[in-house]
């Protein structure tokens, strides 16, 4: 019987949760199979089995266990059960063999009782204002009946309309870390946020002239986070301390810029990091994106993927934000946050026209970076994104031929 241990995860993580099995109780498994799912405070990682053999679960799905506790065990003497394996008759080879026709995709339908769906029809009811309470979410009679009593009511998904329950579940290990560490953020920080806003218009532009050509050279999309990311790069060696933080008694500044991307996941915020963004091209920049949202949705981060960042950003635009005051993700000093695109009248040149704008947000830690510094790297950062020929070399091309 071979034990399977819960394995060490990082040097301050002392207990992880298990999130699911994904092998069922006295089932046989295959050496390196997946059989479940565990949640540090950090990350969510897989356990694999060790040897193959039958399966034997020492937990239960949302326990906390300690690192070093055994998970389960496989009995890797058992015996690989036999498949059977059904071989379809050959045709003689007379016979001519014809391929069937595909069938037709099946169609879309809401699952309601022969009624009920007379009178959805008869009555054009909305079915999203339907809740539903026959077997499998169909929708009976009464459902449709009670949603034409109350027009523009609609109680929760599987409630009734005036309910008072109250549902109480435990906190993920990853929860509690994001509520710990950002009440550390408030409470052990001088944090203070400046706002700027920044014309869109010309990276837009750019987007648009290239899109088709740079998907099919580098097989990734052209997005906004590399613009944003290779301007902070730029503006972050320029103002050290902004991507400076504060240890023990000493100020540590950083020689390259390992910028966190704030990720939303169904189970929390996590901040993965794009290392070396100033080394990066703009493709590198958005295959790593889209690799460490991938994992991200897939709960495949490592402890690895979210240590070490110097700076963060984070876009609450994607969810229609126009205005918010991010908090900065410690131990790090400042945090950018990206909202939504919004038209705009703006006085240009004495005229009003209407330009695609974004409001800006930097918050920071008012004890390692001052005013001045602030401030003045987030009107790089605004330039960089107006006029995004200077992210190539960071400078005017003009001025730099003159030497200026």
């Amino acid at each position: 019987m071979i034990d399977i241990k819960v394995p060490t995860v990082g040097e301050s993580i002392t207990e992880v949760t298990l999130l699911k099995w994904t092998k069922k109780e006295g089932a046989y498994v295959e050496r390196d199979e997946i059989i479940a799912e565990l949640e540090s405070e950090k990350a969510t990682f897989e356990v694999n089995a060790e040897k193959a053999g039958i399966l034997t679960r020492l937990a239960n799905e949302g326990d906390t266990i300690l690192i070093g506790s055994i998970l389960a065990q496989i009995d890797e003497t058992a015996t690989a059960p036999v498949a059977a394996i059904v071989e379809a008759p050959k045709p003689a080879a007379s016979t001519p063999v014809s391929a069937p026709a595909p069938a037709p995709p099946a169609s879309v339908e809401v699952k309601a009782s022969p009624v009920a769906s007379a009178i959805i029809a008869d009555k054009k009811v909305d079915t999203a204002a339907i809740t539903p309470s026959g077997v499998g979410g169909k929708i009976m009679k009464g459902d449709v009946l009670e949603a034409l009593a109350n027009p523009g009511k609609k109680a929760f998904a599987g409630n009734e309309l005036f309910t008072r329950n109250v549902r109480v579940e435990k906190m993920s290990n990853l929860r509690k870390t994001i509520s710990r560490r950002l009440v550390e953020a408030k409470n052990t920080t001088a944090m203070l946020t400046t706002f700027n806003e920044a014309d869109m218009g010309k990276i837009m532009e750019v987007r648009k002239q290239f899109k088709d050509k740079f998907k099919e050279t580098h097989n990734v999309n052209l997005g906004f986070m590399s613009f944003f990311a290779k301007a902070c790069a730029i503006a972050l060696g320029e103002w050290p301390a902004v991507n400076a933080y504060i240890d023990g008694d000493s100020l540590r500044y950083h020689d390259y810029a390992d910028i966190s991307i704030a990720v939303s996941t169904p189970r929390g915020l996590t901040v993965p990091v794009i290392r070396n963004v100033e080394s990066l091209s703009m493709a590198e920049i958005e295959k790593t994106v889209v690799v460490l949202a991938t994992k991200a949705r897939d709960s495949k981060l490592t402890a690895e993927d979210l240590q070490g960042g110097t700076f963060t950003i984070t876009n609450g635009g994607v969810f229609g934000s126009l205005m918010s005051t991010p908090i900065i993700n410690i131990p790090q000093s400042a945090i950018l946050g990206m909202h939504k695109i919004q038209d705009r009248a703006m006085v240009i040149d004495g005229k009003i026209e209407i330009r695609p704008m974004m409001y800006l947000a930097l918050s920071y830690d008012h004890r390692v970076i001052d005013g001045r510094e602030s401030v003045s790297f987030l009107v790089r950062v605004k330039e960089l994104l107006e006029n995004p020929q200077l992210l190539l070399i960071g400078k005017d091309p003009v001025k730099t031929l003159l030497e200026l």
